[in-house]
């Protein structure tokens, strides 16, 4: 895909900013906490959660990290692989109806050994709320295809009748 990013234009201390939040819904934490056999009921029975420090159910971190993973995409890893995640912390709790946003740091960039048409990127991402709240930083690492080697989609041709 032509209009994503490339191993060679990740520069080391480069700061991208997502241009796409979104708002996390009752739904959503109650489906992916469902889906994914999280019986935890913090995440979905209202009742247990008004008797917590929070008094309502906390969004599950995993969505979380999903969520904020998925904001990232299009500027970041359309031509590439994750190799891993590092560090994932969440100094905040994501409540619903929260609107989430997320801000990318990179922080190393190197041609791969193994795989000359790719390289190893390491990034820093931040996920916060619309006040400002930090409530996840995570480092990822990914294997990025290097300009002119990323699979490429079709074409569409017109057809006339």
């Amino acid at each position: 895909m032509s209009d994503a990013r490339c191993f060679e234009d990740f520069v080391v201390g480069q700061v991208i900013r997502h241009s796409i939040g979104r708002t996390v819904t009752s739904t959503d934490n109650a489906w992916f906490t469902l889906l994914t056999n999280n019986a935890n009921p913090i995440h979905f029975d209202r009742h247990y959660a008004s008797q917590t420090e929070f008094g309502q159910p906390l969004v599950n971190s995993t969505f979380t990290l999903a969520l904020i993973v998925g904001l990232t995409v299009n500027d970041i890893s359309r031509n590439a692989i994750n190799l891993g995640w590092d560090e994932i912390r969440l100094p905040a709790p994501v409540f619903e109806g929260d609107t989430l946003y997320a801000q990318t740091t990179v922080v190393s960039a190197r041609a791969s050994g193994s795989r000359p048409s790719m390289g190893i990127v390491e990034i820093e991402t931040t996920g916060y709320k619309a006040d400002g709240t930090v409530v996840i930083t995570f480092r990822r690492t990914i294997l990025v295809y290097k300009r002119g080697q990323a699979p490429t989609r079709p074409i569409p041709t017109p057809r006339s009748g």
